[in-house]
């Protein structure tokens, strides 16, 4: 008897070892790899106050009344007086046009990440959905979407989003979204199909086959689950890649509307010589603001896609 509790006993102290020895998975890896790694997590810190300050920021901020012209406050200091409203000052100064720095530096950037965040998402869900079904089908499927993605990669893609920023009539945030969706997609289809590729071949998917399952239901409920780790780690990184893009465009003159100002509209004024030396308050905030909030996402990202390789996780 006493035989017997010793071996319940033992077996059960093994199946709490082998529960406690078991690895995190998910968001408990990604979040013990910030733990981690002390740098990332102040970066995403950082990361949260500066979304959070530029959001609850540009809602005090009204944006037709700051993108109006005051030509009397034209390059208007920090701290002076603005001269239609009495007893307000400038905290960061105006530009050429009188307009304050401030509010265009809170509403441009809520203005860059929510265009950024569109323009991620958009082309993350046509990536993944023309990466998996190119991968989980192959043959004649794969073979005429991987020609669509060939021949979107080889076209001169600036120099085309130029020409239809130009002509379409109505420009406005909903329109540069969906023109630049159109052609950054084709990176992450190749990436979802690689691995797609791979997976199709593992076990489970041969047994759900064999079992009877639905092509859609192994698709979603059992292909694109495994690949989540690396959805979340393409998001993370294309996220400050597509905020550069569209300052990057503003900043060229070809990217939102000017009544939509965002962060690539105050970066623009440094082009001028004479704003670059003389008026530093008019771009400098802009050009920190995006510096730093681009090296904190690449920060996050790295964490996140360490999270999901073994062999370069810190523990």
């Amino acid at each position: 008897m006493s035989k017997k509790i010793k071996k319940a006993s033992n077996s059960s102290q093994t199946e709490e070892q082998t529960e406690v020895s078991q690895p995190p998975m998910g968001f408990k890896m990604i979040w013990r790899e910030f733990t981690k790694d002390k740098f990332a997590m102040g970066s995403l810190i950082l990361l949260v106050l500066l979304l959070v300050g530029i959001f609850v920021g540009a809602m005090m901020f009204n944006q037709e009344s700051v993108t109006t012209v005051s030509i009397f406050d034209k390059y208007a200091p920090p701290g002076a007086e603005k001269s239609e409203f009495a007893g307000e000052t400038f905290l960061l100064g105006a530009d050429e046009g009188g307009r304050d720095v401030l509010g265009l530096l809170l509403i441009g950037a809520r203005n860059s990440i929510m265009i950024g965040f569109a323009i991620t998402i958009t082309t993350s869900l046509i990536g993944l959905f023309v990466g998996i079904v190119s991968g989980y089908f192959g043959g004649l499927v794969d073979t005429i979407l991987m020609r669509i993605v060939d021949f979107v990669l080889i076209l001169p893609i600036t120099m085309i989003i130029i020409v239809l920023v130009s002509v379409i009539p109505d420009y406005n945030p909903v329109t540069f979204v969906g023109v630049l969706s159109l052609f950054y997609w084709v990176g992450k289809a190749r990436l979802f199909r690689s691995v797609t590729l791979s997976e199709v071949r593992r076990d489970y998917v041969s047994a759900s086959k064999i079992m009877g399952t639905s092509t859609m239901k192994i698709i979603f409920r059992e292909v694109t689950p495994n690949l989540s780790s690396l959805i979340i780690t393409n998001l993370t990184m294309n996220f400050a890649g597509n905020i550069g893009i569209e300052t990057t465009l503003t900043y060229l003159g070809f990217g939102l509307p000017p009544k939509f100002p965002s962060l690539g509209t105050l970066i623009a004024y440094a082009a001028d010589g004479t704003v670059l030396q003389e008026y530093l308050w008019v771009w400098l905030p802009a050009s920190i603001l995006i510096v730093v909030m681009m090296l904190s996402i690449n920060y996050v990202g790295n964490a996140i896609k360490r999270s999901a390789d073994a062999r370069q996780r810190l523990g």
